[in-house]
């Protein structure tokens, strides 16, 4: 920086460069130049002739502002010229937070300069331009035109040049790195400011860990977005999991060390020529080594998030080692012999299973799935993953009896199930933590004819669950449901068959309550399945003769405005739910039911008094699960006629549109992403409790029900395919065959 030293330390540390990063527009249009780090911009003043006090200075293209800003103090004036209108909406924002004055910013063409504002004695390109002819005519005398020349963006070389008598002068000044490494992006990214990065920096020195690798612990974001933001920002490809596993090459994984890998973070998959494409979490990651060690010309690294990196290494190393594990054949043990607590392989085959189990729980993760099965059929072990409601295979898999065997033994002890009792079913919890997020995992033995069968349910304890807005109710049904919760006393339940989605649904109304902080909210619940703040939760324990009708009995001294029963079992939990609501509680629960009239007879089949639930009902909300079409992938599709005959045995209605998934990278391309609530709500009114206090048979009282303003689940299942929610095909997955036509109202056909 020569005689200017002083003055340009002066003018980096008397402003902030946090002034220009704090608008989240940034996050989709910044570059690796549009913000420099205060190191690259150290490097620009380093290379540049002296700017004086009254200089006059040229900038092309603003980006953020930050550099123009630090001009600004060392010039007289700065004229910046920005072709994109969001970025010159961004700098001018950002300078005038900064209190910068004499900078005048100009919308327009970078290659013209500004030639009624000219001569500059420093024009400074912050793009590469093809075209310098009209810059170089706007240098004062003596003036200098400084532009980024090279094929690497982030490692540009600086140009300076300038007119002379005898032609135009060019010097090379050297590079300028504008790379930054991940904690200078998450800060320009907005997720974290300065003084974190400092405290993540001295922890992963501690630890020995990359700085991302601690940073995100405290980030209040998904991995899937925050890495699409880092690919982004580092320029590269995001990869994931299931695509690159198809392309594994295991000749190459035997080639480098596993303690290598795993500390450079890096996971070879396949080579491309002489180009090495390998997967990593951590874009800072450097690839000389690997250039070192192997005849390749170039790495490229494919970013994919820290649970898809785990499970690409656990497909390798199981691969790897599966060539001997896996190829034992099935002996016949004397049922007498004992196992050699010598013997090395029985050992190494426990830690192999344990890997298989992980595998197989990052695999469910990963696939945002519910439930994991684990099957014996003869000789055919069968794994499955449950998402979105759908059983698919884990085919990668290929274990044999034994292996078997092993894994149900890892499962229970993780569980900690009873690994000696094989004739009876059991069941467990355990926990695991992925990321930043803790799993509750409901495990169930099941004995069978080729041997136990295992069914683990996956439950994310994220500290907040689905509110209102997010069940994807219909705006009247919502508004039905926030209504109820403002109730001073009463019944409410949610109805459904198991896996219907009746939890969420209540736990949604949890986290409403718990938000609104104003009344006291107890539950009993068995098992807890997520954890609400502000919320008294209690575990229902009736091996030691405390059930839910207990739970309820102690509650109503506990003085709370709202109970939740986690399911009516029994006549005595029903019994007790209608007194805590005749004792001035509002009380929610779940029942088992095929839809809101039937709720009706499974409380006359329970012993419940028909002038109780008449007078203590509020609602009944039956549900099911329909698959959600994805939103990258959905298009206008052709109804299926045969559905259409069913739904409208009269006439189709005019305009009538259906939506479907085309399939994409997003869904696995099967079409359809998560699931959402199809539900039935009955409001219980004068009408409809006059009704059930007579207990006339399921028809009459769905009679009375329809024509009382039942919404019923066809006509959510409807609103979900007409406006592109779900595909029509859902439609005789969800509703029974009697259902599907418009029911009778009153004699009349409803619409």
């Amino acid at each position: 920086m020569g005689k200017n030293n002083h003055r340009a330390d002066e003018a980096l540390q008397g402003l902030s460069r946090s002034l220009f990063i704090t608008s989240p527009d940034l996050r989709d249009i910044i570059s690796g130049r549009s913000i420099p780090t205060r190191s690259a911009v150290r490097q620009i003043l380093e290379r540049l002739p002296e700017i004086e006090p009254d200089s006059r200075v040229l900038q092309i293209g603003a980006g953020a502002g930050y550099l123009a800003a630090v001009f600004a103090r060392l010039a007289r004036s700065v004229v910046v010229i920005e072709r994109t209108n969001a970025l010159a909406d961004i700098a001018q924002q950002n300078f005038e937070r900064a209190g910068v004055g004499n900078v005048k910013l100009i919308l327009g063409d970078g290659e013209l300069g500004a030639p009624d504002r000219a001569p500059f004695d420093l024009i400074f390109c912050s793009c590469f331009l093809d075209d310098r002819d009209e810059l170089v005519k706007q240098l004062a005398p003596g003036g200098s035109l400084i532009c980024l020349e090279g094929g690497n963006t982030l490692m540009p070389n600086l140009v300076r040049i300038q007119a002379e008598e005898e032609g135009v002068k060019r010097t090379e000044l050297g590079p300028v790195s504008f790379t930054r490494d991940s904690g200078e992006v998450l800060i320009d990214l907005g997720y974290i400011d300065e003084g974190s990065l400092s405290k993540a920096r001295a922890e992963a020195l501690r630890q020995g860990k990359s700085v991302l690798s601690v940073a995100r612990k405290n980030l209040k974001i998904e991995d899937g977005e925050l890495y699409r933001s880092l690919a982004r920002q580092h320029g590269l490809q995001l990869g994931e999991a299931d695509e690159l596993l198809k392309r594994l090459d295991q000749r190459l994984f035997r080639r480098f060390s596993k303690t290598f890998l795993d500390n450079q973070r890096l996971l070879p998959i396949y080579a491309d020529g002489d180009i090495l494409i390998a997967a990593t979490d951590n874009p800072d990651v450097q690839t000389d080594d690997v250039l070192r060690m192997h005849d390749y010309e170039s790495v490229v690294k494919v970013l994919v998030t820290p649970t898809d990196f785990r499970r690409i290494w656990s497909a390798i190393d199981l691969s790897s080692r599966g060539s001997e594990l896996l190829s034992w054949n099935e002996t016949h043990q004397d049922p007498a012999a004992s196992e050699d607590l010598l013997d090395a392989s029985t050992r190494e085959l426990s830690h192999y299973l344990v890997s298989i189990y992980e595998a197989i729980l990052l695999d469910a993760v990963s696939a945002n799935a519910s439930d994991i099965h684990v099957e014996r059929y003869h000789e055919r072990i069968r794994i499955r993953i449950r998402a979105d409601g759908e059983l698919r295979d884990l085919t990668h898999y290929h274990l044999t009896p034994r292996d078997h065997a092993g894994l149900i033994n890892v499962i229970k002890v993780r569980a900690e199930i009873n690994i000696a009792e094989r004739r009876l079913p059991q069941g467990g919890r355990s926990h695991m933590k992925v990321g930043s997020t803790n799993y509750d995992l409901r495990v169930q033995i099941q004995p069978s004819l080729h041997g136990e069968h295992a069914v683990i349910r996956l439950l994310s304890q994220t500290g907040r669950v689905l509110g209102l807005k997010e069940l994807g109710m219909s705006d009247q049904v919502a508004r039905f449901y926030q209504r109820l919760l403002d109730n001073p006393a009463g019944l409410v339940l949610v109805v459904g068959p198991t896996g219907s989605g009746k939890s969420t649904t209540l736990y949604a109304a949890l986290q409403e309550l718990a938000d609104d902080g104003r009344r006291k909210v107890i539950t009993a619940e068995d098992p807890i399945e997520y954890s609400i703040d502000n919320i008294q939760q209690t575990r229902a324990r009736p091996e030691i003769g405390f059930n839910f009708a207990d739970a309820m009995r102690s509650f109503v001294r506990q003085d709370p405005d709202v109970i939740l029963v986690g399911e009516i079992r029994d006549a005595e939990t029903a019994l007790e739910a209608m007194r805590a609501s005749q004792t001035g509680h509002l009380v929610l629960s779940t029942l088992h039911s095929n839809d809101a009239v039937d709720a009706l007879q499974r409380l006359y089949d329970l012993d419940v008094m028909p002038n109780s639930i008449a007078g203590e009902l509020l609602a009944v909300i039956a549900q099911r699960l329909a698959k959600r079409i994805c939103d990258s992938c959905r298009q206008p599709a052709e109804p299926d006629p045969t559905i259409l005959r069913e739904l409208f045995p009269d006439q189709v209605p005019a305009g009538f549109r259906c939506f479907d998934g085309a399939g994409c990278k997003q869904c696995g391309g099967r079409g359809t992403r998560g699931r959402i609530a199809v539900v039935e709500y009955m409001q219980v009114n004068d009408d409809i409790r006059r009704i059930i206090s007579l207990q006339p048979p399921a028809g009459e009282l769905r009679w009375q029900a329809l024509d009382s303003g039942l919404i019923t689940m066809r006509d959510s299942a409807l609103d979900h395919v007409i406006n592109g929610v779900i595909p029509l095909s859902e439609l005789p997955r969800i509703l029974p065959q009697e259902r599907m036509a418009p029911e009778i109202r009153g004699g009349r056909r409803s619409t």
